[in-house]
């Protein structure tokens, strides 16, 4: 039998056996601040990233009147805002909700949906996701039991070009070229028609809700449902009265994030270290199709210019804002948490420590063993140990770890981000 204990993460048996976890995830939300040691915290998601003109100017105005004056972009493409004053929350939700971007009070922690930032952009999608990841947070708004998801449930839909695929969706979509898509939650895939894709999303949370109530293990995520415990997709589809047939593995191809730059008529900027100030947010401003899609590499994409020279003046604006806009810049894929002095659990603060280092893989600092916000798949994890120095580790999707020392830091991240070198801890 379990010992009672405090809310922290999660509990086990014994070594191998799966997790239980024995309270709800305290995921922060729009309305559901955290405290931090800088004052409230605060996530509003944004389905696929989506915002209008109006909205993105609603947000820009919120971080100086009620927060810190700076926005911060998540690993799905949502926003933060932090050092929220005692009684600016209530303010801050009037806001949004006069915007529009609280359409279901009850539902605004689940309506986690990331979709391939360029779909209906460039022409290499397969269908147009942004128009799926509507009509599912529709869906997901309109129903009573999507509440209980946990707001770490996470939604990937794909237009086939492969973005999305790799981001560790515990339910995902992936369009097909034949006017269909593969739905996976956890198990074996399934093709439904196009069409059906956001009720068949739908459907699979629905049971992946009934696999966690059966498991009795309280998982949050499609992966900590225990072993020998599935999604049983084919049930709920067929109880949705979507048609679906077995699906070999999605050949599409695992894209990297698409870099900065002019993409058609539309332009592609990433935010340094996922912040900016209200200022460099305003500097997005005008939208020349009413539409910011927020991505989930802390970046922007900003559609519908008039032609390639518009797109390219304003490129140069917002570099000259602060943004990357060079794909070269050794600055993409550098993140970080908050760090001191903003959490009181940091070790460091990581935001002023970070250097770029050259190379590909993506990499992030952290300030504790937590690590919050770090990438999926490969990635370099530079971590703080309290003494003034840095752990560098390549890690892989499959959770294997290969540490990297390489002279100053600086030398070990550019070495970890290129190979999978292999000797310990690199100093500050």
């Amino acid at each position: 039998m379990l010992a009672a204990m405090p809310p922290t993460r999660a509990t086990s048996t014994n070594k191998g056996e799966s997790l239980i976890r024995d309270r709800g995830d305290a995921c922060p939300g729009a309305l559901r601040p955290h405290l931090a040691d800088d004052g409230a915290l605060v996530r509003l998601r944004l389905p696929a990233g989506l915002l209008t003109g109006h909205q993105a100017a609603v947000l820009a105005d919120a971080a100086e009147r009620l927060a810190d004056g700076a926005l911060s972009v998540t690993s799905r493409g949502n926003v933060e805002l932090r050092g929220l004053a005692d009684g600016c929350v209530s303010a801050l939700a009037a806001l949004l909700t006069d915007a529009g971007l609280l359409p279901s009070g009850r539902h605004e922690r689940i309506r986690n949906i990331v979709a391939s930032p360029l779909a209906g952009l460039d022409g290499l999608g397969r269908a147009d996701v942004q128009l799926w990841a509507r009509e599912l947070d529709g869906l997901l708004c309109a129903r009573e039991w999507t509440a209980a998801l946990s707001g770490r449930f996470l939604f990937a839909l794909d237009d086939g070009r492969g973005d999305m695929a790799g981001l560790g969706g515990d339910v995902t979509l992936i369009a097909e070229s034949d006017g269909t898509a593969v739905v996976r939650a956890g198990g074996p895939a399934l093709r439904v028609a196009a069409a059906d894709a956001p009720r068949a999303a739908l459907a699979a949370a629905g049971a992946f809700l009934a696999a966690a109530r059966e498991a009795g293990n309280g998982a949050w995520r499609v992966r900590e449902l225990p072993d020998g415990r599935r999604v049983d997709l084919a049930a709920a589809l067929e109880e949705a009265g979507v048609a679906a047939t077995p699906a070999e593995p999605s050949t599409a191809p695992r894209a990297t994030p698409h870099p900065p730059g002019v993409t058609g008529r539309a332009v592609a900027v990433s935010a340094p270290l996922g912040r900016v100030t209200a200022a460099q947010w305003r500097a997005l401003l005008p939208l020349p199709a009413d539409e910011l899609r927020v991505t989930p590499w802390r970046g922007f994409v900003l559609p519908g210019f008039a032609d390639a020279g518009a797109a390219r003046d304003r490129l140069a604006a917002l570099a000259g804002a602060g943004f990357l806009t060079d794909p070269a810049s050794p600055w993409l894929g550098v993140g970080a948490c908050t760090g001191r002095p903003g959490c009181a659990k940091s070790l460091a603060d990581v935001r002023a420590d970070a250097v770029p280092g050259l190379g590909g893989l993506p990499v992030h600092w952290s300030g504790c063993e937590r690590r919050c916000g770090h990438p999926r798949g490969d990635w370099v994890d530079v971590l703080a140990t309290g003494d003034g120095r840095y752990e560098v580790t390549v890690r892989t999707s499959g959770g294997h770890g290969t540490p990297v020392r390489g002279g100053t830091l600086t030398e070990a991240v550019s070495t970890a981000r290129t190979t999978s070198a292999t000797t310990p801890t690199a100093t500050k």
